[in-house]
């Protein structure tokens, strides 16, 4: 009992409430009894969420939050040598910390920043504190599992001929990128401290610069307030259009949640149109 109309970009209203499509054949009006729109946020507009329709919510008077990246990556000022050797590593077995929030995962470091699910998870407060202090610092536990007195005691053994590189993988097991960013962000004099190469590796400072743009996020914050939106997903300013999915104003950690609640919004839009 679904008719599927491919092809068919909406373009907003005409002034007696109908809806304009552009189609293969031409200009197109559409009256309804009751229309959802479930037209995604503003990521990956390569797949249709281009977030073009706030334009035609705003000219119909309804609050749109700015479309904003979630679950998201962010920019690093990584020197040259940095980002040509690391590019592509995993970050494995950390404790990213960042603000009320603290969890153990995983994420990948690029050429441009870090991404990847344990970033994306911390990635609306990293995003919001960007944007009202100009400034996120993440912090990284990288030996978990060790603590920090260990390390320094393991740290302090004499390190006879061997590098230091050798050193921390014989002493710590700390290697590869992990190494990486002990160069990167640690003054080189403190190498031979034991107690500040301890504090660096239980707490490694990440100074983001930037989101990665929005059209490159798993999906995005902001959209319909649901101050705009009654009990039914119903727009108050527009009767019989409701609104369901990612282009309201909402976001959830990615995977089955983000997916799950678009759907159960979807159901209780649906609903809100046969009441």
């Amino acid at each position: 009992g679904v008719n599927f109309h491919l092809r068919h970009k909406w373009t907003g209203w005409n002034a007696d409430q109908s809806l304009k499509f552009e189609t293969p054949a031409g200009q197109k009006t559409v009256r309804a009894d009751a229309v959802v729109l479930a037209l995604g946020g503003g990521s990956w507009a390569r797949l249709g969420s281009s977030g073009e329709w706030v334009h035609w919510l705003n000219q119909a008077g309804v609050k749109v939050e700015t479309l904003k990246p979630s679950n998201c990556g962010f920019d690093v000022a990584w020197s040259p040598h940095f980002r040509e050797k690391f590019d592509g590593q995993p970050l494995k077995s950390v404790v990213l910390s960042f603000e009320s929030f603290h969890q153990q995962g995983e994420f990948i470091v690029t050429k441009n920043g870090v991404q990847g699910s344990l970033v994306y998870a911390a990635s609306a407060l990293m995003r919001d504190a960007l944007e009202t202090k100009n400034k996120a610092v993440m912090l990284l536990d990288m030996a978990p599992d060790r603590a920090r007195e260990w390390l320094v005691a393991q740290l302090s053994k004499p390190r006879g001929s061997r590098s230091m590189a050798s050193h921390l993988e014989k002493t710590v097991g700390l290697k590869g990128v992990k190494v990486g960013l002990l160069h990167e962000f640690m003054p080189k004099e403190d190498f031979a401290n034991a107690e500040k190469l301890a504090d660096f590796i239980k707490q490694m400072p990440i100074p983001l610069t930037a989101t990665r743009p929005l059209d490159e996020a798993i999906s995005s914050a902001g959209g319909v307030t649901f101050e705009a939106l009654d009990e039914n997903l119903m727009l108050r300013n527009l009767p019989g259009i409701f609104c369901a999915g990612e282009m309201l104003d909402w976001e959830a950690p990615t995977g089955g949640y983000l997916l799950t609640a678009c759907f159960a919004s979807g159901r209780a839009a649906g609903a809100g149109v046969m009441q």
